[in-house]
């Protein structure tokens, strides 16, 4: 499995390629950064990582893209140009046809370093070892691609399972069992064992009659 990690931004757009199976070594294909001057307008911001993503995607030929789900910050403008990132990112993957997947930060650390909470150094550390590279990747964006390749290696065989699971069921058809069919009580009808099952509007009321004087 070849898998596309993007980590996405507006400056700096992390990208890593990473290639193997769950439960086996990991290797680095490829790492870097597709950055934008923060100058530039932003249409012209969003093209230039649409052609840098394009590149990645030409040269590697990952067979899927794991791309960090944006998620809520107190500064809304980081969020939007993250999210305008991500968007980017999933477009150029979906017009070739490659399936993609959203990760959330703490799931990526969680993956990699065994805590949702774990620092970025943290973060760079376990990559470099995973991956057995001389040193962490640079800068933080490009081992945060990096880790999300891994992450979605090491989570995909589950993921496809349920997903596999779940479509099954949809293209059965056929609704789940529940056992042994029962009958709904009729209202009216009297179910109790051994008594009469005539409705209770046909019944003859009996006259209650007191004590002869």
């Amino acid at each position: 499995m070849r898998v596309l990690g993007v980590d996405p931004g507006l400056t700096r757009c992390g990208v890593g390629v990473v290639e193997g199976v769950a439960g086996r070594p990991l290797t680095m294909i490829g790492v870097g950064v597709v950055r934008t001057p923060t100058d530039a307008e932003l249409g012209d911001r969003l093209v230039a990582i649409e052609q840098g993503i394009e590149q990645w995607l030409d040269e590697h030929s990952p067979g899927y893209v794991a791309v960090e789900r944006v998620f809520a910050q107190h500064n809304v403008r980081t969020v939007m140009g993250t999210a305008q990132a991500s968007a980017v990112a999933m477009l150029c993957a979906a017009r070739r046809g490659i399936p993609v997947a959203l990760h959330t930060p703490s799931e990526v650390k969680a993956a990699v370093t065994g805590s949702g909470r774990a620092e970025k150094a943290q973060v760079g550390a376990m990559v470099t070892r995973l991956l057995r590279l001389d040193a962490p990747p640079k800068p933080a964006d490009a081992a945060d691609a990096l880790a999300l390749a891994i992450c979605h290696i090491w989570r995909a065989p589950a993921q496809n399972r349920l997903q596999q699971a779940v479509a099954a069921h949809r293209t059965s058809g056929a609704p789940p069992t529940l056992g042994a069919s029962r009958t709904q009580p009729t209202p009216g009808i009297s179910r109790t064992p051994g008594a009469s099952r005539t409705p209770a509007s046909s019944r003859t009321p009996r006259t209650l009659k007191g004590p002869t004087a």
